[in-house]
């Protein structure tokens, strides 16, 4: 006697844990069969009495309902800025090949997911401490606090047009006159430029510079198109992570050494993520040794 249940579609990991699980029975063969998205379990069941059978089913419909319950809920919705968004899709994706559990992230200004967020996200990131803060304070019933960790840094960097006409090699070169600046006020940038002008201990760095500055971008998106509309901006203080993900649009002159700030990207579980264990695992994901070679490859390092 046989008996087969097809096309249980579970994602890949929840499909190995159920063969797993089975396995160990006598009598039992699980095969695993994946076609492009789709994977399908084949239970069979071979030279098994009717009434132990009849025991048997009490053991396989439920767990077979368990895993397919597993499965419904197995995606994890992830939202943050613009910045770390490269690293954090591509880390999604990374993510999904190792587990075959989708990772949807939403990236861009708070403004345009706030709302959403606020009902199902999982997990939320930042672009800087300040951020994080911020969120805190916006999503201050969804965020577990314990659960916010930084993870990586990047360093301010200047960005310049191709063959750097104007010869910038640092910040203080920001300073001269006809110097046309574009700065990000806003996002995990605010008062990033004082932050690198004040680390002289001399206000007339601060001085000359804000006198260079032709535009206060809300975020950085905003800046980038700004930047590759007018082409009259000399030079973009942004991170170098911008630079790195754009490659077209510029190139990138370090900040002096000791005038050179860094804020990070941080993480944060949120409620609904308890209900989504999995949204942990991706937390752990973007910190483990995999995790940390795919930011360093978008500007990123510890």
């Amino acid at each position: 006697m046989a008996l087969s249940f097809y096309n249980l579609n579970l994602s890949k990991k929840m499909a190995f844990i159920f063969k797993k699980s089975f396995n160990k029975k006598n009598n039992i063969k699980i095969q695993i069969h994946q076609k492009k998205n789709m994977i399908s379990v084949q239970i069979s069941i071979k030279e098994i009495t009717m009434l132990k059978m009849y025991k048997l089913s009490y053991y396989i419909f439920p767990l077979m309902l368990g895993f397919l319950s597993m499965d419904t809920i197995a995606a994890i919705n992830v939202y943050g800025p613009g910045g770390p968004a490269p690293a954090m899709h591509e880390a999604a994706k990374q993510f999904k090949n190792k587990t075959g559990i989708d990772v949807h992230v939403t990236a861009g200004p708070t403004s345009q997911w706030a709302d959403k967020a606020k009902f199902d996200a999982d997990v939320i990131y930042s672009g800087s401490e300040a951020m994080m803060s911020d969120f805190e304070s916006v999503f201050a019933n969804k965020i577990v606090k314990d659960s916010i960790e930084p993870l990586y840094l990047r360093p301010a960097a200047i960005l310049v047009r191709k063959g750097n006409p104007k010869h910038i090699q640092g910040f203080k070169d920001l300073s001269k006159p006809n110097t046309k600046v574009l700065v990000t006020h806003g996002a995990g940038q605010v008062g990033m430029w004082e932050d690198i002008a004040g680390r002289t201990g001399n206000i007339q760095l601060t001085k000359s510079f804000r006198k260079n500055i032709a535009m206060y971008a809300p975020n950085t998106g905003a800046a980038k198109k700004a930047w590759e509309a007018d082409s009259s901006y000399d030079a973009w203080l942004v991170f170098n992570i911008w630079g790195v993900s754009n490659p077209d649009i510029g190139q990138i002159i370090p900040i002096e050494p000791e005038l050179v700030i860094y804020r990070d990207a941080g993480v944060a579980l949120t409620q609904h993520s308890l209900k989504n264990p999995e949204a942990k695992s991706f937390v752990t994901f973007l910190s483990s040794p995999q995790g940390h070679a795919i930011f360093k490859q978008f500007g990123w390092n510890k």
